[in-house]
């Protein structure tokens, strides 16, 4: 009796793999669904704006460039739900199938690559200064002897601590704390992210009393993230994003949210054109 107990659940579960294993592309087709987990507050990629419409630029790359591919592949018209993710929570929403895709700021890296695929790089950025008009701060390379602001434990200031020990690093806990070090004069720069120096100086009370400065000193690729293996939905999306870089309906969509009239002005800079281009042999 035991030896048939065992068989018996051997067989329930090699029958209830193939269901676990759903092919992505088949869980929409059944559900009429792609489900993506994206952000409520982190303008302008993903945020619920003051009409309490969840908005931003990478919603709009799923809604105009992904989601007709994947409509093509599944061969019906879908409807895209939102969930919301945050970076404790978005790789178990994937592998729990409560998600198909991230669609936020999410940077495509080596360890992450060990637990989920990445879609082509839809967004670059990486770690530049953030200064006081007429600085003689322009970039990484003059910043020895100076008073340079970040955030606790993030990759900036590691970087500074190991490449650049001649800079006076300071730490604080979060950025406002750190603006707010900057506004009064108690370091010469503050260092993240661009495009985070580009929304904190799009929302400080005078804009044009700050500038981003200096090429990027580390790289920050920001691609969407889906479950691991699936090679016919990781397909579809990246298929999405390909013609929209092809077509220039990208580049719209980038100007409306980071253009000059656009929430969080951020140049593309010819170098980060020609790396998103260079994803599809252009």
């Amino acid at each position: 009796m035991r030896i048939l107990s065992v068989l018996l659940t051997l067989a329930v579960a090699l029958t209830a793999t193939p269901a676990l294993a759903q092919d992505t592309l088949e869980k929409i087709k059944s559900s009429g669904t792609l489900t993506i987990g994206t952000r409520t507050g982190s303008p302008p990629f993903a945020y619920v704006n003051k009409n309490n419409e969840w908005v931003g630029f990478s919603i709009d790359l799923v809604e105009q460039l992904v989601k007709p591919e994947i409509e093509k592949a599944v061969g019906k018209s879908i409807k895209v739900e939102k969930k919301e993710s945050a970076p404790a929570t978005r790789i178990p929403l994937l592998t729990s199938n409560a998600v198909d895709l991230i669609a936020e700021t999410m940077t495509d890296t080596p360890q992450r690559r060990e637990t989920v695929d990445f879609s082509l790089t839809f967004f670059y950025t990486g770690a530049q200064f953030l200064v006081k008009k007429g600085s003689p701060i322009h970039g990484v390379n003059d910043i020895a002897g100076k008073r340079i602001a970040s955030q606790q434990g993030s990759t900036n200031a590691k970087i500074i601590r190991e490449k650049y020990p001649q800079a006076q690093l300071r730490e604080f806990p979060d950025q406002p704390a750190a603006f707010q070090a900057l506004a009064q004069g108690q370091v010469d720069a503050y260092t993240n992210d661009g495009i985070q120096l580009a929304g904190l100086k799009a929302k400080a009370p005078k804009p044009d009393e700050w500038e981003v400065v200096g090429d990027f000193y580390s790289e920050e690729p920001y691609g969407m993230a889906m479950r691991k293996g699936d090679a016919r939905f990781k397909a579809a999306v990246d298929a999405g994003l390909k013609k929209g870089f092809e077509s220039g309906k990208y580049f719209e969509i980038y100007d409306k949210w980071f253009g000059p009239k656009g929430e969080v002005p951020y140049p593309l800079t010819p170098q980060v054109k020609a790396y998103l281009l260079k994803q599809i042999g252009k």
